[in-house]
């Protein structure tokens, strides 16, 4: 995935607890684990109104071995299809904001004075794939299931913090652009951490953690108050 701005990003998780497994056969109490799991997501999405989280990113260079890591929150309010407002907003290493709404995001890169600009249906294949975990939140149960094979590989894993969630990998159908996903869903059906592993090995991990559920947040959250004197870049 390429990255739209250096730190890379976006949107909708994370440093640790990742763990690559070869991918193993679903028996029959798997085969019920991930229906359930699933069923959990789904409920999930229905009842998500609206999250506050702090997120947190972790990018892997397989040819440097080296990792970059990332720090911000993120604000996120679920619309019709796939139009969903979110917000990100990076601390470290650099202040960064990203905010997509009705269909268009605006990159706010304050050391540069600059704001990029375009159509939100665009980022996805620019970025570093920051929104992979909020992918995940809107997608429904049939979409999951239209767009991954079988899940080969599931397990009880708890992450640092201790949440315990149900660790699932997921191979794309199609010719994708990855190898794989992995999604680790807390006891609500929160996919609270994710991870995409590219084909050359290069791999990008988010988490979300202090989550709000459905606090109160307006569609105005979602608009970028800029100075007259930022300049426009259009994306």
């Amino acid at each position: 995935m390429k990255r739209i701005i250096p730190l890379g990003l976006l949107l909708a998780l994370v440093a640790g607890a990742s763990i690559i497994s070869s991918p193993r056969a679903a028996n029959g109490q798997s085969a019920g684990l991930v229906s359930s799991v699933l069923n959990r997501m789904e409920r999930n999405r229905q009842s998500l109104k609206s999250l506050k989280a702090s997120l947190s990113m972790e990018k892997y260079n397989s040819q440097l071995r080296d990792k970059d890591q990332y720090i911000g929150n993120v604000m996120y309010m679920p619309a019709s299809g796939r139009n969903a407002y979110v917000r990100i907003e990076w601390q470290k290493p650099q202040h960064e904001i990203l905010a997509v709404a009705n269909g268009k995001y605006r990159l706010y890169r304050p050391r540069l004075n600059q704001v990029l600009e375009g159509k939100s249906g665009s980022i996805n294949s620019k970025s570093s794939g920051a929104g992979s975990v909020l992918d995940m939140m809107y997608m429904s149960k049939q979409q999951l299931e239209a767009k991954f094979q079988p899940v080969q590989d599931v397990r009880e894993e708890t992450l640092w913090g201790g949440i315990s969630t149900i660790h699932l990998t997921l191979v794309p159908k199609g010719n994708a652009g990855y190898q794989y996903a992995e999604i680790w869903v807390d006891s609500g059906g929160m996919p609270v951490q994710t991870k995409i592993v590219e084909k050359n090995g290069d791999a990008t991990t988010m988490r979300l953690s202090g989550m709000e559920r459905n606090p109160k947040i307006s569609t105005d959250d979602f608009n970028l108050k800029l100075d007259s004197n930022v300049k426009i870049i259009k994306g």
